[in-house]
């Protein structure tokens, strides 16, 4: 299958994108058609690809509840990601992210709930190991990761899934540093640095036909052991051939940082 990927061009010295006024982004977007291979039976893994697909049923009956997600899903997710990597300890921070296709109608409607229209690693390597830090406290680490948790809340097929490009065929060069902006309807703005892709025709691209709710996706978004997939590039695109009938895209994002005792 080939489908859209839209890259970063280079207009913009450092690109900025915000979390919900994106009229205001400067990012110089220039999409890309690429080759997107069906990863479901291809036994990905965390550290040689940096995204793999799991059989993770959660107890949450109701995802926009946040007090359930708080309480029920954040230790979900936290032993998850403890059975998936052998870490020695997992800090899941906030009650999720959930998102919404343009179809549904209901993209925007919540802080941050639009689907990531452009390729992209959720924080930069010194964003990472800061945040880190400030989760580890005094507690020392000999190595740290991070991780997105990604699971289609709608009924296949996805109208906007969500497409993964496999770490070892990024370079390092593709990686444009640019300002993260969370803009939240009440409260102040703040950023931190993220990164956007250029293209490249090296990159191989890879999705998950038909999720469902008892599946997630979990992909890394940094490592500090250069010899594991650092990052994963990852982006929202429109499925070629989609049923209009389709259910709109409904997804919610949990994020996990591991530690590795030192």
């Amino acid at each position: 299958m080939e489908a859209l990927i839209a890259y970063s061009g280079r207009r913009f010295a450092r690109p900025r994108y915000y979390a919900n006024a994106h009229h205001r982004d400067e990012v110089d977007i220039a999409p890309v058609p690429m080759a997107m291979t069906d990863a479901r039976d291809l036994g990905t893994t965390l550290d040689r690809e940096g995204f793999a697909l799991v059989h993770h049923a959660s107890a949450v009956t109701d995802f926009a509840d946040r007090a359930a997600v708080l309480s029920i899903h954040v230790p979900e997710i936290a032993d998850l990601i403890r059975a998936q990597t052998g870490a020695s300890r997992v800090e899941v921070t906030g009650a999720g992210i959930l998102r919404f296709s343009e179809r549904s109608g209901r993209a925007g409607s919540l802080d941050n709930s639009m689907p990531a229209r452009f390729a992209h690693i959720d924080v930069a390597p010194t964003t990472a190991l800061a945040m880190a830090g400030k989760l580890a406290g005094e507690r020392g680490f000999a190595r740290v990761a991070q991780y997105n948790v990604w699971r289609a809340l709608s009924p296949p097929p996805q109208d906007v899934p969500l497409a993964l490009c496999d770490a070892r065929s990024l370079a390092p060069a593709d990686c444009i540093i640019a300002d993260a902006v969370f803009d939240p309807p009440e409260g102040s703005e703040w950023s931190f640095e993220g990164l956007v892709i250029a293209a490249n025709p090296q990159h191989r691209w890879h999705w998950f036909s038909g999720m469902t709710a008892d599946e997630a996706i979990v992909f890394k978004t940094f490592d500090s052991d250069p010899q594991r997939a650092t990052h994963v590039p990852h982006v929202a695109f429109d499925l070629p051939d989609c049923p209009p009938d389709a259910t709109p895209r409904v997804s919610i994002e949990m994020r996990a940082t591991a530690f590795w005792d030192s």
